[in-house]
């Protein structure tokens, strides 16, 4: 089967199975999102909404994330693990958000991958989730682990796994695909565990380097 016509049905199979797939983050604006993405590197979404709770309480522009105090703002998002990187990154990407984009998260991959902590990954959930914009595929380790598996992408980087997947993904799907997939991920692909048997996509997996047709 042609490798597009395959991708299209896998994603045919993961909508029917995950109808309301979307971002488990709870935002309300850019900033929040913005935000909520570089806590969640490295750490689950189910803590980083514990730890956004309060702390979209106390910040609500980005004027108020860039005047923070470091240590206080590394105490309050401890628990989502690399605290101090992510206080560092997020207090410096609001200070330039502030003083270059008067306080509004800019809305073009350029802008946000020139904020310190935002790759392509964090950039394409804000872009998408904020401002309904497609411009790639956010590759996480569960969009990372499942392509590789179902033999959507021989590479192990996630630029160039993103590539691999809008040239076979349509790009109305983008959005829903990496949402999709990360679902899966959670549910059924197991990193450690797999459950195959009950897997919708068993017979598309990659295992021991072989590709099963649908």
């Amino acid at each position: 089967m042609p490798e597009k016509e395959r991708a299209e049905k896998i994603l045919f199979l993961l909508k029917k199975k995950y109808p309301e797939a979307k971002t488990a983050l709870d935002y309300a604006n850019p900033i929040e999102l913005l935000v909520s993405t570089i806590l969640s590197a490295q750490c689950t979404d189910v803590r980083v909404n514990i730890v956004t709770k309060e702390l979209f309480k106390k910040y609500k522009s980005a004027d108020d994330y860039a005047s923070a105090d470091p240590k206080v703002f590394e105490q309050q998002i401890h628990s989502t693990g690399f605290f101090r990187n992510k206080s560092k990154n997020i207090i410096a990407s609001a200070k330039i958000i502030s003083e270059k984009f008067g306080g509004k998260v800019p809305d073009t991959m350029e802008e946000l991958v020139a904020l310190p902590g935002v790759a392509r990954k964090t950039a394409n959930i804000v872009l998408s989730g904020a401002y309904k914009k497609l411009e790639g595929i956010a590759v996480d380790t569960h969009v990372k682990r499942v392509s590789f598996r179902l033999g959507l992408t021989k590479n192990k980087d996630p630029v160039k796994i993103e590539q691999d997947l809008m040239k076979i993904i349509p790009e109305k799907d983008w959005w829903i695909f990496s949402n999709i997939i990360i679902f899966h991920g959670r549910e059924t692909c197991d990193a450690r565990r797999p459950f195959c048997s009950k897997c919708v996509l068993s017979e598309s997996c990659q295992k021991n380097g072989i590709v099963k047709s649908m």
